[in-house]
């Protein structure tokens, strides 16, 4: 077991609770972060929701080993107490650069000198954050994709002022609680998967705002051609009709904010948010 072992998720939604839960699985000391007892009972909830998730994709013999690593996972709304004797913290917050900043501030003085910070932000680069950690060398960005336990890649991505041997610690991390580190060589907007699943994601929409396509056609044709599991329109049910709106609305492109016109209007108003709601391009069980 290598050197970051007692991990701290800073954000007990619906990614930072996979990441508690992957990295308690494989054998971390894990502990869970919110901002108050009102946010980490439903963070409470998530962790034990994963479990049956897991166990679908794992299998049956694993529930009990799961269910143990939920249990073993600790919750706290004090900061100080969250990450006092943390090896490693993994910040989960929303995206707001503001808010991930002013929680790094407060983290610098928190935490030990020589723990490690890691964002797991999206859509922001880790240079954008890295003055306000106190500690640029020990800083750097482990983007996981949801599902984590199935969909496991951990993309790793420093900045200049990374060090290096900071930057394998997390590598080994990485493999240890059970992901594939795809690591980064530079800062890259979207990492390597968003990179490449945005601009699928862009003229997919494109297809439908132009009326070329319904969407059903779109997933079809994908499918078809490429052999993926999903088309674009069943990947925007994933990852939520909500987040696609708020990236869209905050491009100025014409494109983006036709986009987002789009999903509020045939979507968002009617409440239909994607597999999170039961409904969205697709009606879910």
């Amino acid at each position: 077991m290598g050197d970051l072992q007692r991990v701290t998720v800073l954000g007990a939604g619906v990614l930072g609770a996979q990441i508690a839960f992957q990295s308690a699985m494989h054998g971390k000391d894990v502990t869970a972060y919110d901002i108050d007892d009102t946010a980490l009972e439903a963070g409470r909830a998530r962790l034990q929701a994963i479990v049956p998730q897991f166990v679908a994709d794992a299998g049956e013999s694993l529930r009990a080993a799961a269910e143990q690593a939920v249990a073993g996972i600790r919750l706290s709304s004090d900061l100080a107490d969250a990450v006092g004797s943390a090896d490693l913290v993994i910040e989960a917050v929303p995206e707001s650069l503001e808010l991930k900043r002013a929680v790094y501030e407060r983290l610098a003085s928190l935490a030990p000198a020589d723990t490690v910070f890691a964002t797991n932000s999206s859509t922001l680069l880790p240079s954008q954050i890295s003055d306000a950690t106190g500690r640029p060398d020990r800083f750097l960005a482990l983007h996981f994709a949801n599902h984590v336990w199935r969909n496991n890649t951990a993309e790793i991505m420093g900045t200049p002022q990374t060090d290096p041997t900071v930057y394998q610690r997390v590598v080994a991390f990485a493999k240890e609680i059970g992901m594939v580190p795809i690591e980064l060589h530079k800062e890259q907007p979207g990492y390597v998967l968003n990179s490449l699943l945005v601009p699928l994601l862009n003229a997919a929409a494109g297809l439908v705002l132009t009326g070329v396509a319904e969407p059903e056609t779109v997933d079809a044709t994908w499918r078809i051609g490429t052999g993926a599991p999903a088309g674009p329109f069943q990947i925007f049910d994933v990852v939520g009709l909500r987040t696609a709106y708020a990236i869209s609305s905050a491009r100025p492109d014409p494109g983006s904010q036709a986009w987002a016109a789009y999903l509020k209007t045939n979507f968002l108003d009617a409440g239909k948010f994607g597999v999170e709601s039961g409904e969205g391009f697709y009606k879910y069980s």
